[in-house]
């Protein structure tokens, strides 16, 4: 029996099943954008550089701070001239205990040559002489060195003269008398030697 070939219907072929079509291809969904929020808003106008505002607020703080160091820093120095002034009245005390200190035994001595004034008048002269030097010796240890000495050239520095003399057989300008021995060198002197010098020609 001759068999017969069905013809393909188009009709038949256009009709196919819903999951035998062919997918068309992937299209996203189109969405209208966004309207931003409001805190998105605020950060969008805000400027990232600080404005007029900020920078004159940045420079009133370091003025402030300025201000405030400047302060602490007159504090300071008016604590340290108090302190310097209450350390310096301690020390120039301190000084002058030491330096009463160490003439005490200078008037013990004089008062003991004193009592025995009525025993024997040439041991009184010389204790007086003794307490004298010891007196002498006190002020060199303070750094006050006596300066008596005669037939030395004058030297403006040491010496004070109080009277010249005309003496042929003496050097002019030569120290010929001490009248008041003079105390200490350079800025350290307490008095200069009063002292007669020979004439110069």
């Amino acid at each position: 029996m001759p068999s017969h070939l069905e013809e393909s219907d188009p009709a038949s072929s256009a009709r196919q099943a819903p999951g035998d079509a062919a997918s068309p291809p992937d299209v996203k969904p189109h969405h209208p954008p966004q309207s931003p929020g409001p805190q998105e808003t605020e950060d969008e106008a805000r400027p990232d550089a600080p404005g007029p505002a900020s920078a004159a607020d940045e420079h009133a703080a370091a003025v402030r701070e300025l201000e405030d160091r400047w302060r602490r820093a007159l504090a300071d120095l008016d604590n340290q001239r108090k302190r310097h002034a209450r350390e310096l009245e301690r020390e120039r005390m301190v000084e002058r205990s030491r330096t009463a200190a160490a003439f005490l035994p200078v008037l013990d001595n004089l008062e003991l040559a004193l009592s025995h004034a009525d025993a024997d008048s040439g041991a009184v002269v010389e204790g007086v002489r003794a307490v004298r030097d010891q007196a002498v010796g006190v002020l060199e240890q303070l750094g006050y060195p006596r300066h008596a000495e005669t037939g030395v050239v004058f030297d403006p520095a040491h010496h004070e003269v109080v009277s010249v003399v005309d003496d042929p057989d003496i050097e002019p300008g030569t120290v010929v008398q001490v009248l008041r021995p003079g105390y200490g060198d350079g800025d350290r002197q307490l008095r200069p030697a009063a002292v007669t010098v020979a004439k110069r020609e």
